[in-house]
């Protein structure tokens, strides 16, 4: 059984820092792409970055590049989202996600089947 447990979320000030973890189980690390996607209240759920766990390649949304970094240590099966200098548009549930994302591309919530159950992030301004 493929499970996802989130960690780390909580609330910070703006431009203050915080990491998630996404530890995985039930099934091989490297077999799937980690991604992280975050869900505000009334939004539709975005892709905020991923992660090959094969060859390590990332990817992240626009919106977060230059602040956030994923990283994995296949060893823990365990992915990280180092988040900096955060805003308060960055208020969402947190989500892990895992597969193999397929034509609408690595930050599509679209392209994943397993899920975790979230985690909050609250910036305040």
């Amino acid at each position: 059984e493929v499970q996802l447990v989130e960690s780390g979320g909580g609330l910070v000030q703006a431009g203050g820092s915080l990491r998630l973890s996404c530890a995985a189980s039930g099934f091989t690390f490297d077999d799937y792409a980690i991604g992280w996607f975050r869900q505000a209240p009334g939004k539709e759920r975005e892709g905020v970055s991923c992660i090959s766990s094969s060859d390590g390649s990332t990817y992240y949304a626009d919106s977060v590049k230059g602040r956030f970094t994923i990283s994995s240590d296949n060893a823990k099966n365990t992915v990280y989202l180092q988040m900096n200098r955060l805003k308060p548009e960055d208020t969402a549930v947190y989500y892990c996600a895992a597969d193999n994302p397929g034509a609408l591309g690595y930050l599509s919530p679209y392209e994943y089947d397993y899920w975790g159950q979230g985690t909050q992030v609250t910036v305040s301004s």
